[in-house]
Order: structure tokens, then sequence, then C-alpha cells
């Protein structure tokens, strides 16, 4: 008997790149609508997870930006971040410069309390034509995630500006989510 190998994309998918958010110093939700979502059940250990996303910010100054993936509720919540950054100093007055994230995890249990384990990195614009890259998450403790994999679980892209102003901007383009066996 042969394996049999899936990869699954988890929708919906949005038909639509995400609005602009700006005037924010917490976590927020920055994504397209809607949200993909694994149902309940789906997850098995050892299935991997991929998410994937990218976008855009511009700014004036110098503010700090925190970008990662977080796990909510099907009714869009932040309640777990999955991965995200450290505070990266952004570049002086700039627009539309690029971002990209993504993330690979390994289901290492579920249930109530299961376990994904991942890390991903985060590439951001310094200027039109270069990028920067870092890991997401930024310790080896935050690299493990406690996730109900009994209920529905959205996933989502989040930020945290340094500094609330109009011109901090930010934007997701889209979110892929895929599960692979």
């Amino acid at each position: 008997m042969a394996d049999y190998y899936l990869v699954t994309p988890l929708g919906p998918f949005p038909a639509a790149i995400g609005n602009a958010f700006n005037t924010f110093t917490t976590r927020q939700d920055i994504s397209p609508r809607p949200l993909p979502i694994m149902q309940g059940g789906t997850a098995r250990a050892g299935m991997k997870l991929k998410l994937e996303a990218e976008g855009e910010f511009s700014n004036t100054g110098t503010p700090t930006l925190v970008l990662g993936f977080y796990i909510g509720t099907e009714v869009p919540a932040i309640t777990t971040p999955l991965a995200e950054s450290s505070a990266i100093t952004t570049a002086s007055g700039v627009t539309a410069l690029p971002w990209r994230l993504e993330y690979r995890g390994i289901f290492t249990a579920t249930g109530t309390t299961g376990t994904i384990v991942g890390c991903g990195s985060l590439e951001y614009g310094t200027t039109l034509t270069a990028v920067t890259t870092v890991p997401i998450p930024i310790t080896l403790a935050l690299r493990t995630v406690t996730i109900d994999t009994t209920i529905a679980r959205a996933f989502g892209v989040c930020a945290t500006w340094g500094t609330s102003s109009a011109s901090n901007t930010i934007k997701t383009y889209n979110i892929s989510a895929l599960l692979l066996n």
C-alpha cells in the first residue's frame, strides 16, 4: 500500500487586498477578510501548518513595528500570537515599502491543549529595492504555542506600531494557510 500525501489550502479566500490601518499602538488584526479557518478536529499530530502573508507599510519618522501571525476564533479575534517579530525600527518617512511573513509549524499534540512548534521569518523593506530578514518568533520559548484543535481556528496577521500617527499605515495584500500531512 502506497503512502498518501495531501496539501490542503484553508479557506475561505479573500477576493481583495486588505484595508489600510493606522493610529494604533496595541496589537491589531490587519488581515484581509475572510480569514482562513482550520475546522475543529482537522489537525493531527505530525501535520504541518504553513502560513504566508504580504503587504506594505508607510510612515513618518522612524516608528517601530511588530508584525506576526495569530490564532483566533471564527469570529475574528486575536486570542493567541503564533509568531511575531521583535520591534523593528522602520526607515524614515517611507511610502509603500513591502513586507512578507512566512511561518511553518508542526502539530506535536492535538486536543484542547494541542501544541504547535514552529518558526519563520519577516522580510521588510528598508528601501523600495532592499529588504532585511528577521526570525519569527524572536525566542526559542515562543516557538511552542498551545492551541485548542477541537474547535475552529482562524489564522490572521497582526501588527503593532510603536507610535500612533495617521501617517503610520499598514496593509495586508493577502494571507494563505496550508495544512500538510
